[in-house]
């Protein structure tokens, strides 16, 4: 008999996409066995009456439930509670990660190694840009000093002479006033951003991000249980007015947001933007997570978020993996003392210490110098390219969204009504990646733009393809 009451609660006024919803409701029920092994689901036009939603949705989050391991299809019958496992168990109880899911399948794919891959939609500059001599010199010379480093963990807290010398860098450029006991050496900056999530977030809080923004950190969040809510970009750096709104709904703890060079639009906060986001912050009692892990690629002086506040309602988090090394791992925070202490803790529970082999590498890298001519090279090269790739995608009739002043990304649409995913799905099988837009929207909504780094845009085989699509 078809069931008659509606399964679950879905709010269409909700932020969080009705497909969405009705996944978290079923997975909901069946981890409190509510919905038991075996247990007949409505048919899809029964599901959608009673829920007032169309049948596409539900025939989308029913796939994605059959794709997770939470429902069985049968051709014929319909849907059914698959069995439980053990492990299925203990993921749905501590560590959400099937809200994760779109995010690392393509977290996998990104890493995989295809050699013969031309990848214009990946987020780092190629290995003939990033300068191997650099960090052979300063690994060369680490390699002639004797001490305890290459043994023991090192200090918690990070490498000391690294954080002074990071409190005087962030200071003399960016203006960021920070004592060396402010700064959290990481593993990273998605270390860092993991440690501030874990330490404020707990499961079912609303977090606000950046719409679109940075799709690895959508995922981490989704893991954690968080109700990621996007915050419009506009050109000038968030759509203030829509903020205010969703704060005023939501009373969120959190807002991260990509202040310079942002990833996937190239723009950066203007100074009116970031006094309006940093009045906003104190009003409603939220603090800005400010992700400048592409700051050090702008040509010029930025305005910072954490310069403005000094710390007070700004968690500030960098890193060199994107301009040096992804290999050495070496981002830091800076923030209050006390939210500094609080973060070191967890920091020693969940992973001890980080390599102070790695951090005095980039301590001698920074110390002598070699940084700064590096970056001034890699800079010059992208403007170069830049100017080449916006001029290719011109000619392809895609319409950029800004020409960026910096950096190595530029965000361009294909068009109204076009869909960039299947576009770059139609790419991957000439294997060419691409980073289409809806990647970049906090639930994957459909999108026609796409995201490219003009440093892998290297041949005619890219703007070919597009010139085609």
């Amino acid at each position: 008999m078809p069931v008659t009451q509606p399964l679950i609660t879905i709010n269409p006024l909700e932020p969080i996409p009705l497909v969405e919803q009705i996944v978290s409701g079923i997975q909901q029920q069946i981890a409190q066995r509510v919905l038991r092994t075996g247990a007949r689901l409505p048919s899809i036009r029964d599901f959608a009456a009673q829920h007032g939603v169309s049948r596409f949705t539900v025939v989308d989050a029913y796939d994605r439930l059959v794709a997770l391991g939470y429902l069985l299809s049968r051709r014929g019958s319909g849907f059914y509670v698959a069995p439980v496992t053990p492990l299925q168990t203990a993921v749905t109880d501590t560590s959400y990660l099937e809200r994760a899911d779109d995010v690392l399948w393509l977290l996998h794919n990104t890493f995989r190694d295809v050699p013969e891959a031309i990848r214009p939609g990946c987020g780092w500059l190629p290995k003939d840009w990033l300068d191997q001599k650099v960090i052979q010199k300063s690994l060369n010379e680490l390699s002639r000093k004797s001490g305890g480093f290459l043994t023991s963990y090192g200090d918690v807290s990070g490498y000391l002479p690294l954080r002074q010398l990071l409190a005087q860098k962030i200071l003399g450029e960016i203006g960021i006033h920070a004592e060396a006991s402010q700064l959290l050496i990481t593993n990273g900056a998605s270390h860092g951003l993991d440690l501030i999530a874990r330490l404020m977030i707990k499961a079912g809080d609303v977090v606000l991000v950046d719409d679109p923004g940075y799709y690895t950190l959508f995922g981490l969040l989704k893991s954690m249980g968080a109700q990621i809510v996007g915050v419009p970009r506009g050109l000038h750096g968030p759509d203030i007015a829509q903020l205010e709104q969703l704060l005023h709904i939501h009373k969120p703890k959190l807002f991260f947001t990509n202040t310079v060079l942002h990833n996937p639009t190239g723009t950066s906060t203007s100074l009116a933007v970031a006094h309006q986001l940093l009045q906003l912050a104190e009003k409603y009692g939220f603090y800005l997570v400010e992700d400048d892990i592409y700051g050090d690629f702008h040509p010029q002086t930025a305005v910072r978020l954490a310069a403005l506040d000094q710390l007070n309602r700004v968690i500030y988090v960098s890193s060199y993996s994107k301009t040096i090394s992804a290999s050495l791992r070496v981002g830091f925070i800076a923030c209050q003392a006390e939210l500094a202490r609080r973060l070191l803790d967890l920091k020693l529970l969940t992973g001890l210490t980080s390599s102070e082999i790695n951090q005095r590498v980039m301590y001698q890298i920074l110390v002598e110098g070699r940084y700064r001519k590096h970056m001034e090279k890699v800079r010059n090269r992208l403007a170069v390219k830049r100017g080449q790739v916006i001029q290719a995608l011109e000619q392809c009739r895609l319409t950029l969204y800004t020409e960026p002043a910096g950096g190595m990304f530029v965000w361009a649409s294909l068009g109204h009504g076009r869909q960039a995913a299947e576009i770059a799905s139609r790419a991957t099988r000439q294997n060419v990646m691409l980073a289409p837009g809806n990647l970049f929207r906090p639930y994957q909504e459909p999108s026609s733009w796409l995201r490219f780094n003009v440093a892998h845009c290297e041949g005619d085989k890219v703007f070919e393809l597009l010139s085609t699509a």
